[in-house]
């Protein structure tokens, strides 16, 4: 579980950074979240966009991909989910 102190750290950094995946139509199934999982894995933080489009709440879908690949929710702004997991090979953020 993050604190409120990281997960501004990582708010911070995120910024900067461009959507990666998009969640359309189609939901999440188990195929995005495995994709989601190795792309945490290599870069740590990662924005992930909801498509208007997309029948499920924006919730709903930070939840799945959360739960899926075993991360951390940082932020829901508007329809942009911010996530980050630790990675094991190479670490490359140092939280406060």
């Amino acid at each position: 579980m993050l604190t409120g102190k990281q997960k501004r750290f990582l708010r911070a950094k995120a910024h900067h950074l461009n959507p990666i995946f998009q969640v359309g139509k189609g939901g999440v199934n188990e195929n995005m979240i495995k994709q989601v999982s190795n792309a945490l894995e290599a870069r740590e933080l990662m924005k992930i966009t909801i498509l208007q489009n997309c029948d499920e709440d924006k919730n709903t879908v930070a939840e799945q991909l959360s739960n899926g690949a075993n991360a951390e929710l940082v932020q829901i702004i508007g329809h942009t989910i911010v996530l980050y997991k630790e990675s094991r090979e190479n670490k490359q953020i140092q939280l406060p």
